[in-house]
């Protein structure tokens, strides 16, 4: 008994002890209770909770006497386009379609009516240049949804006018399919983008640059903060080595760890999981060293300013909740409200993930302000840490 009154004691002192620990480090409490808090908060207060609707053109044959006012097509979508344009041009519709400034391309039969009379479906094309499998299937809900209205519209125009179809009046007996009095046109769906939309394919990508920056941040925020803590920075102020060479240091050296880690993913995700790479490997090399280069500016930030390696540790999984949530890589940014999207447009791997998406599955970068979101980050965060690192080294305890 006395035994076991004594190790409750030594437990407990050293219970009381972890305790007065914590208590001493406000910062940990408070990087554990608000960093997830305030995630969620503007998570909830940022998510819009909708996709935006696609943008569309619609094209009519050439003489054609549809209507060529977009409201009138923009009543039959029911809220799932935004009809921008109606026109007669149909390659220049499918060239601005393949240069994403609209995002479907509807297009109309010349010979509507003379198949209706002769009771049979009229084709309406429907491109769109989709390369996410999630915005693949709503173009093909938005198509169907089109393509039904455009159908009830056309039988009420029918009874109205009491049209002839196949030799008698739509409404009296006629040797005509039900299937066609019913469903006078039926969608012909195109997918223009240059690589197939699958659920690997596209967000294989965007694991990779996640990844590559949590691996990043994380190696690199405990780099400093050890060497603080243990003393290793005295040493730092009385030799010949400056704060620059020691920064360059530890990038050069955290850098080729991720830039060789980075080679055997990427190889084994087009390898054996069947992820294209359309733009090559010049290019995702190119995009692989910008990331890398930010996220270690971002972790070796942490370590400049985390109290212990616990902090760091906490503020590397905060950086990566955050991530998780606004980068992209589950919910597109251009979901959340305008004054959220800053916290997405902060993090390294929101472009990293744009501009990984686009080189691999489409063959080119088309948002070159991400890469030079990249590079400002990466020099920006450069900076501030060899700033702060001057201070560390410099200061005279």
């Amino acid at each position: 008994m006395t035994g076991i009154l004594k190790s409750l004691v030594r437990m407990s002192s050293f219970i009381g002890k972890e305790l007065r620990e914590l208590r001493r480090r406000p910062g940990v409490i408070a990087t554990l209770v608000l960093g997830p808090l305030l995630v969620m908060v503007l998570f909830g207060v940022g998510y819009v909770g909708q996709r935006q609707p696609f943008s569309a053109e619609i094209v009519l044959p050439a003489g054609s006497n549809m209507p060529t006012d977009p409201g009138f097509y923009q009543e039959m979508t029911q809220d799932r386009m935004t009809v921008q344009a109606v026109g007669t041009d149909r390659d220049a519709a499918l060239r601005r379609l393949g240069g994403e400034a609209v995002d479907l391309v509807v297009v109309a039969p010349a010979d509507a009516e003379a198949r209706l009379r002769a009771g049979e479906q009229s084709v309406i094309e429907v491109y769109w240049n989709q390369v996410d499998p999630l915005n693949d299937g709503l173009a093909r809900l938005a198509m169907q949804i089109m393509v039904s209205e455009l159908n009830q519209e056309i039988i009420r125009r029918a009874a109205a006018e009491g049209i002839q179809v196949a030799g008698g009046e739509l409404g009296e007996p006629v040797d005509i399919d039900p299937n066609v009095v019913a469903e006078p046109t039926r969608g012909e769906e195109h997918n223009v983008a240059p690589s197939e939309p699958a659920t690997i394919a596209f967000f294989g990508p965007a694991v990779f640059a996640l990844v590559l920056q949590h691996l990043a941040v994380t190696l690199t925020a405990l780099s400093l903060v050890r060497e603080r803590l243990s003393g290793q920075m005295d040493r730092y102020r009385v030799s010949p080595l400056n704060s620059s060479e020691l920064l360059v240091g530890k990038y050069v050296a955290y850098g080729l760890f991720c830039l060789v880690v980075s080679a055997l993913v990427a190889g084994a995700m087009v390898t054996f999981l069947g992820v294209p790479n359309l733009g090559g490997w010049v290019a995702l090399f190119g995009i692989v060293l910008l990331l890398t280069f930010a996220s270690l500016g971002l972790g070796l930030l942490i370590s400049l300013v985390a109290d212990s390696e616990r902090q760091a540790v906490q503020l590397s999984m905060l950086v990566l909740l955050a991530s998780v949530f606004f980068s992209g890589f589950v919910l597109p940014v251009e979901d959340f409200i305008p004054a959220v999207r800053p916290v997405a447009y902060a993090l390294p791997v929101t472009h990293g993930i744009a501009t990984l998406q686009e080189s691999m599955l489409r063959g080119e970068v088309r948002s070159l302000w991400a890469i030079g979101a990249l590079a400002g980050l990466g020099v920006g965060l450069y900076v501030i840490a060899l700033l702060r690192l001057r201070r560390i080294v410099h200061r005279v305890d």
